[in-house]
This record gives C-alpha cells, structure tokens and sequence, in this order.
C-alpha cells in the first residue's frame, strides 16, 4: 500500500467545491489525512455560480482516494457559519493540522481591461469581499484551533506569486488588488503564527484546467490538448492535481517551516518535492510566462514542462 504521511491529521479545505480546492481535498486524502470540505454548492442547492460540481462530490472524491472527506456547506462570508464550521471541527476531532483558505468565486464579477472608473464599482467590491473577508474569516475561526499544536501550516491560494504580481498588472484593479492581497495575507499571518510553531505560506497554481476552464474551450481533461488550436499557450497549462499535490507534499514535510512567509507555485514545488502533474510532467508556468508568453515567443513548453 501507498505510504500516507497524512494519516491522522485533520485539515478543512475552504473553498473545496471545483478547481484547485476539490484537488487540495482529494490530494490531502491520498496522503490519509481527514478532510473537511466546504463550499456554497450543493446537491441541495446550486451557488450564484450556478455550476453542477458539488461539495459532497468532493468529500466522496476525498475518501475514494483513502482519506476521510467531510463535506459541510458553508459561505464564508458568515461569520457564524464560519464559527460553526470550527466548532463541529474541535467537538469531532479536537484539532486542525492544515487549513487551506481557497475561498473565491468571483470570476464572473471580473470586467478585464476597463480602468477603475469604468469598472462596475459593486461587482469589483464583491470581488474584494469573495477574495479577502473570506478568508480573514476563516483565519479569524480556525487558527485558534490551529495553534494549540506546533506544527500546524495554513496555505492561502491565490493567481501568481508575490514576485509576478508586484511587477504585472493583472488587468483589472479588483483582480489586481485581490491577488496581491491574498499573498500579503499569508506573509502576514506567517508572523503571527510562527511563535506557536506553525506555518503559513502562499501557494499559486499555473495556468489551471478547471472545469470552468475546460467547459470555456470545450475540451475534456483527456483531450485538452486541442484546446493549444484555439490559444497555443495552453501548452503549458497544468491540471487542478498538481496544485493539490503540492500542497499535500508541504504538509507531508516535518521541514515544512523553511518556507513560512513566502509565496510559491506548484511549479516549484514541484522540483523541491518531485511530485509531478498526471501526465508525469512538471510544468512551470509562471517561469514560461514571465520567458516565453509575455516577450511573445512562440508556444512551446519545452524546458518547462
């Protein structure tokens, strides 16, 4: 059998419905860790994303791979909701080893290329809130539970690391400003929790094949390939898995301290851990943007993948 280094840890995957949560969750679980996973989506009821991916499909999805899933539904925009969540946690397992704070949800509120006065002022404030009070939320619950024992890491996912985003306008000043923020938060929490032996790091995924993602160029994960015909740097695009497998190798790693504060990616995760995506490749789309995509060199993922 696998070797889980995750076996009896207990990790809450906020945000876990679709994309990089649900493979956060499921990869959590591979390891053998329990796995609470929250959303607004339902069998009960859709969220305004209106989209068929469910919160218990990931918690099935988390125990299938030999972990524990849990599924709760949860907005994380309410505080009680959020403190109920981190009650049901401390009554039933009495810990929390990772919290993984991957709260978003606002890709259709995103106008992309319009300056700040032309931007929809209360869908860019939406943003800001599906992008930061929800995860200041879910700090302000779940760390306490967290801290009673050294150890403990939070990972904030986020879209670029804090090196690409301090030199890239992301194109739009909510997505900017959200994006950026989500890292600061990891780098500022790291303070705070370092003196009780726990960790926070900031973790960015590549170029993610989403469903959402996969449903925009209508490809499947089996043939997303096709999709390069339509934006060939979609070569370098990597699927939710290697996200999640880097983040279950940081909580798998006892050295895992060494990187409180900063901001990685999946890609580079990917090299310190050897981890790979699963197709068996490595790709490192944050390098390949910064040296192939934005000088405007020809798709090719060769060397980065």
């Amino acid at each position: 059998m696998t070797a889980q280094p995750l076996t009896g840890a207990v990790a809450l995957v906020a945000g876990a419905t679709r994309g990089a949560g649900r493979q956060i969750a499921v990869q959590l679980g591979a390891a053998g860790a329990t796995v609470y996973a929250t959303g607004r989506s339902s069998r009960a009821g859709r969220s305004e994303l209106n989209r068929p991916e469910t919160i218990e499909e990931t918690a099935e999805l988390v125990t299938a791979a030999g972990g524990t899933g849990i599924a709760v539904v949860v907005d994380h925009l309410e505080p009680d909701q959020v403190r109920a969540l981190v009650e049901r946690i401390d009554a039933e397992q009495g810990r929390l080893d990772v919290l993984v704070n991957d709260i978003w949800g606002a890709d259709p509120l995103i106008t992309w290329e319009r300056p700040v006065w032309e931007q929809p002022l209360d869908a860019g404030l939406r943003t800001l809130r599906l992008a930061v009070d929800t995860h200041l939320i879910t700090s302000h619950f779940a760390l306490p539970l967290l801290i009673r024992n050294p150890g403990g890491m939070l990972v904030e996912i986020g879209d670029g690391t804090t090196e690409y985003n301090e030199a890239n306008y992301r194109l739009s000043v909510f997505y900017d400003l959200a994006k950026t923020s989500v890292n600061r938060l990891a780098f500022a929490q790291a303070k705070e929790l370092e003196p009780h032996g726990c960790t926070a790091v900031a973790v960015t995924p590549g170029w993610l094949r989403s469903e959402a993602m996969l449903d925009h160029f209508g490809v499947t994960e089996s043939n997303w390939r096709d999709a390069a015909a339509r934006e060939p740097h979609f070569v370098i695009s990597e699927s939710p898995a290697f996200v999640g497998r880097a983040v279950a190798a940081l909580a798998a790693d006892p050295d895992r301290a060494r990187w409180n504060g900063r901001s990685t990616s999946s890609g580079e995760l990917a090299k310190v851990y050897g981890f790979t995506d699963l197709d068996g490749s490595r790709p490192d789309a944050w390098r390949y943007m910064l040296e192939v995509q934005e000088p405007g060199h020809p798709a090719n993922p060769t060397g980065y993948r």
